[in-house]
């Protein structure tokens, strides 16, 4: 399979939103794709931005490995521009080395905007100091902000959890010192960072953090539907969205939250509009990573579009042993075919 720009079909009609400004970007939409860790490579976001959201963000990109031209971190950097607005998140816990990083990859010029990562809760990453660990360090977190905010002219980002206790206090206390410092917008998933994904996002937080800067707030966390989407934004006054964990399994999840916010209405998903994407997905994983890899990988991706559906049991098991783009598509069809009778 190649990749050819008449195969992208969006799942709505691009929105006409009013356009609105992060540092010098301009953003049409509500809706963003969260970095997720071995998720949100540049296969699966082409997918989702083909089906509606407004802006689509790296997996997290780390500056040590950047520092040391880690070939793995720096293949986490493939983009195209048919992506953009593209934001690219780093971290880290030395302000040079992120410094270094953002030097880099504005040099790169594949970029819109640059997010440190202040929210990640893993222990690989809280023992190096970095992610959510920075929430602890106000001082620390400041040099970095100053360090990557001096090395790049690209709109500045800070994605933030509520800290490491569930007053919001220290998130309260980081974006104060990033409005400062020359952040250009703040994402915030008010969980805390000993919370993981469990229980609830602190909505409340979202709407204090909105209430207290002149910086867009993003709100993130238990979007899981378009109307979750809409409710964050009424509820909480919040500039835009961010979806993770529900664009998994759901790419068409963003344009549907768009279609809902800028028009009112979000027609369902068919069965039929989500083995096009499964096949559209094979084709860009296939086209950037290559057959062998693409589908090794897809064992694992694949499997989430289906799930729920009547008697799914059999094809995800199948579909998470594909070796061929042959066979991940006849499973596909066959499957479709067997639910049509």
């Amino acid at each position: 399979m190649t990749l050819q720009q008449t195969d992208t079909c969006f799942a709505y009609p691009p929105t006409r939103m009013p356009a609105w400004q992060i540092g010098p970007v301009n953003i049409r939409g509500k809706t963003f794709l969260a970095p997720l860790a071995g998720v949100t490579s540049l296969p699966f976001r082409r997918l989702v931005k083909e089906c509606g959201a407004a802006v689509v963000c790296s997996e997290m990109i780390s500056a040590k490995g950047l520092f040391y031209n880690s070939e793995k971190t720096l293949s986490l950097l493939a983009a195209c521009p048919e992506e953009r607005p593209l934001s690219v998140q780093i971290f880290g816990a030395e302000p040079d080395i992120m410094a270094r990083a953002a030097a880099e990859i504005t040099s790169m010029g594949i970029a819109d905007i640059l997010d440190i990562n202040f929210g990640c809760s893993v222990k690989k990453v809280i023992r190096q100091g970095a992610g959510a660990a920075l929430m602890n360090d106000l001082p620390m977190s400041r040099k970095i902000i100053q360090a990557v905010r001096r090395a790049t002219s690209l709109a500045l980002t800070i994605k933030i959890r509520s800290g490491w206790d569930p007053s919001g206090s220290q998130a309260v206390a980081l974006v104060d010192m990033a409005e400062k410092e020359g952040v250009d917008a703040v994402v915030c998933h008010p969980r805390t960072a000993t919370q993981g994904f469990k229980g609830y996002a602190d909505r409340d937080l979202i709407r204090k953090l909105k209430d207290q800067t002149a910086l867009p707030v993003i709100g993130n966390g238990d979007i899981l539907t378009p109307a979750d989407a809409l409710e964050m934004l009424n509820q909480t006054g919040c500039d835009a969205v961010m979806i993770g964990r529900g664009a998994m399994a759901n790419p068409f999840l963003p344009g549907q939250a768009e279609a809902l916010i800028s028009r009112g209405v979000s027609h369902p998903v068919t069965a039929s509009d989500i083995f096009r994407k499964m096949e559209r997905l094979i084709q860009l994983y296939v086209g950037h990573f290559g057959e062998m890899t693409a589908c090794r990988m897809l064992r694992g991706r694949l499997p989430w579009f289906v799930k729920g559906m009547p008697g799914c049991t059999g094809i995800r098991a199948s579909l998470s042993r594909i070796s061929t783009t042959k066979q991940a598509i006849a499973l596909i069809r066959d499957y479709e075919y067997r639910l049509s009778l």
